[in-house]
């Protein structure tokens, strides 16, 4: 329990703001690359982390966890755990939703193979940079 509560201080709520900030510009980028230039599922959602990945880095550096280091293995730490973190969300997500919805269209699983893989990341982001990338 207690390390729960560690894990949902200050910090976490930080994390929530920039992440909705994050969410609208990657979610946006995400969505019209693949609905208005009918790009695939993969070039879709990896453009949403490449851009969204750089915001998110800058930001949590310097808002969420108030991080002062400077150097390039952190940078490299940071883009492995997007990196694993895109790849475990999305990667699940595709399967189960097309599985569940079967039954639609190749566009409706689609794109809520995309929504559930932006949750399932908001996950695996956090405690990633938290423990990984930002830790005290």
């Amino acid at each position: 329990m207690k390390k729960t509560q560690q894990l949902l201080d200050v910090t976490f709520w930080k994390f929530v703001l920039v992440g909705i900030a994050n969410t609208l510009v990657g979610t946006t980028v995400m969505f019209v690359a693949y609905n208005a230039l009918h790009l695939s599922y993969w070039i879709s959602s990896a453009s949403n982390y490449v851009i969204g990945s750089i915001v998110s880095y800058f930001l949590n550096k310097n808002f969420t966890f108030q991080n002062k280091e400077k150097s390039v293995k952190q940078v490299v730490i940071f883009i492995f755990n997007i990196t694993i973190c895109y790849l475990l969300a999305y990667g699940f997500a595709k399967p189960i939703i097309s599985w569940i919805l079967s039954n639609q269209s190749k566009p409706v699983q689609d794109n809520l193979s995309m929504l559930a893989g932006m949750g399932a990341f908001v996950v695996f982001n956090y405690l990633g940079q938290r423990i990984f990338v930002f830790k005290k």
